[in-house]
């Protein structure tokens, strides 16, 4: 069974609006892999890092993202460390106190660090974002997907020019879309 939720781009694009904002190719009748898979090759291999992000659930878009980050370079302070410790954490077990924790972390991390993004990208998720004893507000449902791009765009920033298509290409060739996932994140 795919993780995959949408038929087309199409049907990606209706159910994120926002997506419109980090994906300048138009949408098609594609089915979101396919289409992600042809942005690769195109003038902007950046969008199939948002197309990923929005077509994944959210749990597997912050693993996913996870994984390219380290791929890219991973952390490089103990506080970057500490932040997509937070995300995987999250993935791993994606319990309310634990989602709490990454929105912790990610909020007074730094905003230019990739890691930052990924705790984000696990506390934005649902629940409420206010602290305890405030009005309950929840994140809008496309800013798991808008974290977990700018994580993966973030640590892609770090690379190298010449590194970065490569580097870039194989953390979309990655990406896992059917139920085996769960063995690769024990």
């Amino acid at each position: 069974m795919s993780l995959i939720r949408f038929t087309t781009t199409h049907d990606l694009f209706e159910a994120f609006p926002a997506a419109r904002d980090d994906i300048r190719a138009k949408p098609s009748d594609d089915p979101p892999l396919v289409f992600m898979r042809k942005l690769i090759e195109s003038e902007t291999p950046e969008d199939a890092v948002a197309v990923c992000a929005y077509m994944l659930p959210r749990r597997e878009a912050v693993w996913w993202a996870c994984q390219c980050v380290r791929a890219l370079g991973g952390a490089r302070s103990s506080e970057e460390e500490q932040a997509l410790k937070a995300a995987e954490d999250w993935v791993r077990d994606p319990g309310e106190e634990r989602r709490r924790e990454a929105l912790r972390i990610g909020s007074e991390g730094s905003r230019n660090s990739p890691t930052s993004w990924l705790a984000l990208a696990a506390a934005w998720s649902g629940g409420n974002m206010m602290p305890p004893g405030q009005p309950a507000v929840s994140a809008p449902a496309h800013m798991t997907a808008k974290a977990s791009r700018a994580a993966v765009l973030t640590a892609l920033a770090a690379i190298p020019v010449k590194q970065r298509r490569g580097r870039l290409v194989a953390c979309l060739q990655a990406v896992r879309v059917d139920d085996d996932r769960a063995a690769s994140r024990s």
